[in-house]
């Protein structure tokens, strides 16, 4: 018997939700940064704004759920509400006029992506053996991946066929994820060994009430979360060295595929040796890929940049979950989950805006060079940390 097919049932479904929610906000994703700059003519600086405000309260909101989550003891409630939310706001899109509008439907988006996040991080550790972890959390990223695929170009061919007229886009691009939210509302059941009575004595109290090691990823995180701003920047960059802003999105197909290629592999690959040297390794794939990027000046060097970028997602974002899982507490799971993205929302909003900034001062090569710069320091702190041996 594989390995995929050990997996619970529960990763299966969250991974199908996950890549029927991704395939609709990736269409917007890979639109927004055309929109705003072209459609609706602000500076980068303003979309660097939007993304940092949106995915920075995205995950702040993973701090309240996952708190909330471990205290009742319940997952569904608040993995329905994450994806409601991200389904019903998708039409704000197509109807925004400006930057408030566009900031104010992604905000609605991001939250729901917030709310959802830790309490289904934890519900994949609940359902999953530790020794199928990494697994578990790889084919997830991967199906979800599969969607961020897809996304960039179906929106080609939507533009194509709809002679670019990306509001109706917009439109077409909610359907996906009503689909999500249906199916994740029919077909998800609430782990029967983490219900029942609430728990109280591992609710949040603080920093200090944290597993020592999860404190020590979250410094990791918040570090590494310093030198990752939006993959807009992606797109933009390949818009700087000539790409049409019609075919923009194929930036981000390019990025998704590199992540869906190797997301399950890596995940695998950290059941079968140490997670955080599969760690590091993403994290030195990130530092190349932003000195190439910070170099690259024709439309394929760009482009084998941005593949690089999505490697490193693979070896990283998994493995963070992972680690975080083998780290908590079983009653403080979604907590600590919550507390590593807040962390990491910190870092985003720092790091999305300062690198619009950066770009609109010194361009790309500047933005990317500090970006490198900073993702070395985060490695160095990984590297620097106490292992500690899995059961």
């Amino acid at each position: 018997m594989t390995t995929r097919s050990k997996l619970p049932r529960t990763v299966w479904i969250l991974g199908i939700v996950s890549l029927l929610m991704d395939l609709s906000s990736e269409i917007y994703h890979a639109l927004l940064p055309a929109f705003l700059t072209v459609t609706l003519g602000l500076p980068v600086v303003a979309m660097g704004a939007i993304d940092g405000i949106a995915e920075g309260t995205a995950n702040i909101a993973k701090l309240v759920s996952g708190r909330l989550s471990d205290k009742q003891r319940r997952r569904k409630p608040w993995i329905l509400l994450g994806y409601g939310m991200a389904a019903f706001s998708k039409p704000l899109f197509p109807l925004a006029q400006g930057m408030l509008p566009v900031l104010g439907a992604r905000f609605v988006d991001r939250i729901g992506k917030g709310i959802r996040g830790a309490p289904r991080d934890a519900m994949i550790a609940d359902e999953t053996p530790p020794e199928l972890r990494g697994a578990a959390y790889g084919l997830r990223q991967a199906l979800d991946t599969i969607g961020g695929t897809l996304a960039p170009l179906l929106a080609i061919g939507l533009m194509l066929w709809l002679a670019d007229d990306i509001r109706l886009v917009f439109w077409i691009a909610a359907i996906p994820a009503f689909l999500s939210f249906l199916f994740a509302w029919a077909m998800l059941r609430e782990p029967v060994h983490v219900g029942g009575t609430a728990n109280t004595q591992m609710a949040w109290r603080g920093w200090r009430s944290l597993d020592v090691q999860v404190r020590r990823l979250i410094g990791v995180g918040f570090l590494f979360g310093l030198a990752r701003f939006s993959e807009s920047f992606l797109i933009l960059k390949a818009l700087d060295v000539g790409l049409a802003p019609a075919w923009s999105p194929l930036a981000l197909a390019m990025f998704s595929l590199a992540y869906l290629v190797l997301a399950y592999p890596a995940g695998a690959l950290s059941d079968r040796m140490e997670p955080r040297s599969v760690l590091l390794g993403g994290i030195a794939i990130l530092i190349a890929a932003d000195l190439w990027l910070a170099q690259a000046a024709t439309l394929w060097a760009v482009f084998a940049g941005i593949a690089l970028w999505g490697a490193h997602m693979a070896l990283t974002q998994g493995i963070f979950a992972r680690m975080i899982a083998d780290a908590a507490p079983d009653r403080q799971r979604a907590t600590s989950f919550g507390a590593f993205f807040f962390a990491s929302g910190i870092a985003t909003l720092i790091a999305s805006v300062g690198a619009g900034w950066l770009w609109d001062r010194g361009g790309p090569a500047e933005t990317f060079t500090i970006a490198a710069g900073v993702a070395a320091l985060a490695a160095a702190m990984l590297w620097l940390l106490p292992a500690r041996s899995r059961a």
